[in-house]
């Protein structure tokens, strides 16, 4: 199928450790290419000027580490829209808040994933991931290539 935009977003702080996951796979899927129709956006945080994008995809893929889990292990799930969603910490909003905005603002409902790593060290001050981390970028961007290859190709993502 033609015509989809998809957006990944990789979110999370440089400044801790195993948390910059999200943002430098995001670059690195960047770096290495995309299909026609994808877009892919490196946050810190998760704020409200992501909504009109989000609204505007048909697949929003989300990219971030977790601290649940084993170091790097990487896990895929899919996300709901859900405005009583928390907010954690260390992200200023949650994923599946800025779909309950997408849904209330747009009435658009695009379909969402969100594939984490689990992480192992997130101390301020550092900015390299732990081995562990450093090898599950590999896996995550498989992970959203085969999201983007089987919602293309019309299967459920």
């Amino acid at each position: 199928m033609t015509g989809h935009r998809t957006l990944v977003i990789g979110y999370g702080s440089p400044i801790r450790g195993d948390d910059a996951i999200g943002p430098l796979a995001a670059d690195r899927l960047e770096a290495e290419g995309v299909p026609e129709g994808v877009s892919v956006v490196s946050r810190h945080v998760l704020t409200a000027e992501l909504v009109p994008d989000i609204a505007a995809a048909d697949l929003v893929v989300f990219l971030d580490a977790t601290l649940h889990g084993d170091p790097g292990e990487v896990r895929l799930r899919p996300l709901h829209p859900d405005a009583r969603a928390v907010s954690t910490m260390a992200h200023f909003l949650d994923p599946r808040e800025l779909l309950a905005w997408a849904e209330a603002l747009y009435q658009r409902r695009p379909v969402a994933w969100l594939v984490s790593a689990a992480g192992g060290c997130f101390d301020y001050g550092l900015y390299e991931l732990s081995p562990a981390l450093a090898g599950a970028v590999g896996p995550m961007l498989a992970q959203v290539r085969s999201l983007i290859a089987g919602y293309r190709q019309g299967a459920p993502a």
